[in-house]
């Protein structure tokens, strides 16, 4: 590699169409690349890689699966085996460039807690804490917030010493205050801290509850386990938490709805399949949350602030 081996776009329109992806090329070739990894495989970035090769630079690509995530959608889980992690296919992509990505041998690192950050969490010292991310993009991922609430209410009942604490946008604070039942217990976090220190506080979580969205990604790259709640789309399609194992997860019912996954990415919703939700009632989301928790001792090694 040059001077840096990643660089960042920015979104605004400074590379908007081939003049800017032509200005990008010419940013990138300045800083005299030896290899080139497209971890996004898209058209943009298919005409980058273009560019690189007609250079002479040896160019590897991400392979998404697309072609095998499209026969997942047409057979079903129920009818398909598990596709390669997409992490694993990230890894891949390094490996065909000669380096040695062994991921049974990662090892994550908490990042050094802020001072503000460390007050806050040496609050709930002792307790478990559990982090709450129950809101995704599309509604075909995200559980009715009627039964999170249920699912909450019962944790509250039947765990002692646990803290819960509830992750969203800014913007969604209003929505998150509905699930705040016990002030005690429940804390919504969304727009109180930055991303980097809701980061630190995630590193820092006993467990996290999320559905098929980022905020479980996040957590598991920090070795926190993670108990996922699906929807219309399900892990097999290869986008399952790292290292989470079938015990921390759950979803509808399969044989009642076996079109699932009804997409990849959740934006499509089977015809007929409107009702999937109440194949996976609150009950049965709780008993299996209680059962992951009761696994999970209180670990609370601070880092140390900045």
């Amino acid at each position: 590699m040059g001077a840096s081996g990643f660089c960042a776009a920015d979104v605004d329109n400074t590379y908007k169409g081939l003049a800017g992806l032509n200005r990008l090329y010419g940013e990138l070739r300045r800083r005299e690349p030896q290899a080139v990894a497209d971890l996004h495989n898209v058209l943009r970035t298919r005409y980058l890689d273009f560019r690189f090769r007609l250079a002479g630079l040896p160019v590897e690509i991400l392979d998404k699966g697309r072609r095998e995530k499209r026969r997942l959608i047409r057979r079903g889980a129920l009818a398909s085996a598990p596709l390669r992690p997409m992490h694993e296919r990230y890894a891949d992509v390094f490996r065909r460039m000669g380096l040695q990505v062994d991921l049974s041998r990662y090892r994550p690192r908490r990042p050094a807690l802020h001072q503000d950050t460390a007050l806050f969490l040496d609050m709930f010292r002792g307790q478990k804490r559990v982090g709450v991310a129950p809101l995704a993009r599309h509604a075909g991922k995200q559980y009715p917030l009627g039964g999170t609430k249920e699912v909450l209410q019962r944790l509250l009942a039947e765990t002692a010493g646990t803290v819960f604490f509830l992750f969203g946008a800014p913007d969604e604070k209003k929505l998150l205050d509905t699930l705040v039942m016990d002030p005690n217990r429940v804390f919504n976090l969304a727009g109180l801290f930055d991303f980097e220190r809701e980061l630190e506080i995630i590193s820092h979580l006993d467990m996290m509850w999320a559905m098929d969205s980022g905020n479980g990604h996040l957590a598991a790259i920090y070795g926190v386990p993670v108990f996922t709640v699906w929807g219309i789309t399900h892990p097999y399609a290869g986008f399952a938490p790292l290292g989470q194992t079938d015990e921390w997860r759950t979803g509808p019912d399969l044989t009642q709805y076996p079109r699932i996954p009804c997409s990849v990415y959740g934006k499509k919703i089977c015809k007929g399949y409107e009702a999937f939700w109440d194949s996976l009632p609150p009950e049965k989301v709780a008993e299996k949350l209680l059962l992951r928790l009761q696994e999970i001792p209180v670990s609370h090694e601070m880092g140390r602030p900045d």
